[in-house]
């Protein structure tokens, strides 16, 4: 028997120039490339899922202060999965198995149900559905909660962004929003403020340089179909491209990897987020999911 793979099953899609690989392990996005293009920084089929490359985000985004957090009158303690800096990060799923509900030459769906358990004793039905187009990669998550009780609950996605350049400094960045949140150095908020006259500020394009960004960016400039669009540019090759957030996203954590030996500014991560981070302690954006409900939010990446 061949050894597995450390992110399992691989799901191949493709349509229109346009391909994606999607895994078991997480059920997130390994690579997505367009005409040859890799527009995503991922990883190889052998390896695991570093930095969380591609990973799905729920039922939270970003961080929990020290993982405690109360939720109706009860105080819940997640694990310490960021330990270094005393944080739960990043949600429950990432190593979890997601099986795979429909596979068709252009679009996949992968499943996974989180069942209660210490820290969130609560239970979500999640399906992620993966599709690719002449117009690029949809991917709609939907959350439903299968358990007695009501819930707190997130969504993200992390991506990271290739325009195919050794370092991401000569790229031209555009972000619409005008407004920042600064964090302290466990990563977490502490203060919201204007972009106006600030280096956050990327309402109008152009190079990142050696701008630090692990930052979320929040009050976002949407175009007529609701989507906010954040644009990545090499002006040398002309190669462009965007990810766009539908309105379920008011928030997208930009972050140029400067901590980590495999980013290290190579890649740029553009993450979708229902909620800031510590949402979870703060109460922002939170969503309380009623049993039986269902969320749904959609994100996705083209060229420009």
């Amino acid at each position: 028997m061949s050894p597995a793979s450390p992110s399992g099953r691989q799901i191949e899609i493709a349509a229109a120039g346009h391909r994606a690989v999607i895994v078991e392990v997480g059920g997130g996005l390994r690579s997505y490339s367009a005409n040859g293009l890799e527009l995503v920084d991922g990883y190889p089929a052998d390896a695991m899922a570093s930095s969380a490359r591609g990973e799905v985000l729920i039922p939270w985004p970003n961080r929990i202060e020290d993982g405690s957090y109360e939720f109706e009158g009860r105080r819940l303690q997640l694990p310490l999965t960021e330990p270094e800096a005393h944080n739960a990060i990043h949600g429950l799923v990432r190593w979890a198995s997601w099986s795979v509900a429909a596979h068709e030459p252009d679009r996949a769906v992968v499943e996974h149900v989180l069942r209660p358990q210490p820290g969130y004793p609560f239970a979500l039905a999640l399906s992620v559905e993966y599709a690719v187009s002449a117009d690029g990669l949809e991917v709609r998550t939907t959350a439903t909660n299968v358990g007695v009780d009501a819930c707190p609950f997130g969504s993200g996605a992390h991506p990271y962004l290739t325009a195919g350049t050794e370092l991401i400094d000569p790229l031209e960045l555009r972000v619409p929003a005008r407004a920042v949140i600064l964090s302290d150095g466990r990563g977490l908020p502490v203060e919201r403020t204007t972009v106006e006259g600030t280096d956050y500020d990327f309402r109008e394009a152009r190079p990142l340089g050696s701008t630090v960004l692990n930052n979320a960016y929040t009050d976002l400039e949407r175009d007529e179909d609701g989507r906010a669009r954040i644009e990545l540019r090499d002006p040398e090759s002309g190669i462009g491209l965007g990810l766009w957030l539908d309105e379920s996203y008011p928030y997208a954590q930009v972050f140029t990897g400067d901590p980590l030996p495999d980013v290290a500014r190579r890649s740029l991560a553009v993450e979708p987020m229902t909620c800031p981070a510590n949402a979870f302690r703060t109460g922002e954006a939170l969503i309380r999911l009623e049993p039986g409900q269902t969320f749904t939010s959609a994100w996705g990446i083209g060229l420009l």
